[in-house]
């Protein structure tokens, strides 16, 4: 899979059910050339809009499942969310 396809995904939080939204960016251990983490960027300050303060950084230990159109990760969300 490319990062390209990764990229159109959603990804579900199976915890709550919720929507986290679709990664911008992965993480990845330049050693092993394996990925460590999905980035999934937080919600936008106003309403959505204005750009955004934080993001969700999902260790790839927590991915359950890639399936063709969703993401499902085991997350909790209060850990995931760090200052951009």
């Amino acid at each position: 899979m490319r990062l390209c396809e990764l990229k159109q995904k959603e990804v579900i939080n199976v915890c709550t059910c919720k929507s986290l939204g679709c990664p911008v960016d992965v993480e990845f251990d330049c050693k092993s050339g394996c990925l460590t983490a999905l980035i999934v960027p937080g919600p936008g300050r106003i309403c959505g809009l204005f750009g955004r303060e934080t993001e969700c950084v999902i260790p790839w230990n927590c991915i359950q499942q890639v399936g063709e159109d969703i993401i499902l990760a085991e997350v909790n969300e209060e850990k995931c969310f760090h200052p951009c």
